[in-house]
């Protein structure tokens, strides 16, 4: 199915920017995580989307990641897990990554670096989204 036929699931986060539509899908994984010892793991799936006709590839990821007491990390990299995707006009991207938290919510948000074809470049939005343990209520942080 062509990308832009495809609507996010109602349990992720989207935001489009340039045609490039960026959906996240955040999960607490409890198995990875010890309150106890205040860790807080969250896994997250990323589907980037093309939904312009005009090629672009991903060339750097930027994070700012905010924890339940207001903190913030910030993180900057080339690709995403060690790839730099190139996708055509209705092509689409996936991967999965991880973000373990000392406290048990925050919420992330960022943007991808992208290239297009005719080598101008711009700023994919990530959308901002909610890091919390299934019991709490979904809100962006």
């Amino acid at each position: 199915m062509p990308a832009a036929a495809r609507e996010p699931p109602s349990d992720a986060y989207s935001r489009t920017t340039r045609d490039i539509r960026v959906v996240v899908r955040p999960r607490f994984v409890p198995e990875q995580s010890d309150p106890d010892r205040g860790r807080f793991v969250w896994a997250y799936h990323v589907r980037i989307e093309n939904l312009g006709g005009e090629t672009v590839q991903l060339l750097a990821r930027h994070w700012l990641i905010t924890d339940g007491l207001g903190r913030v990390e910030e993180v900057r990299g080339p690709g995403v897990v060690g790839e730099k995707p190139v996708l055509k006009g209705g092509e689409s991207y996936e991967y999965a990554s991880a973000c373990p938290l000392a406290t048990e919510s925050g919420a992330m948000e960022g943007s991808y670096s992208m290239i297009a074809g005719d080598g101008t470049t711009f700023e994919a939005a990530i959308p901002a989204f909610s890091l919390h343990r299934p019991e709490a209520a979904r809100r962006p942080n």
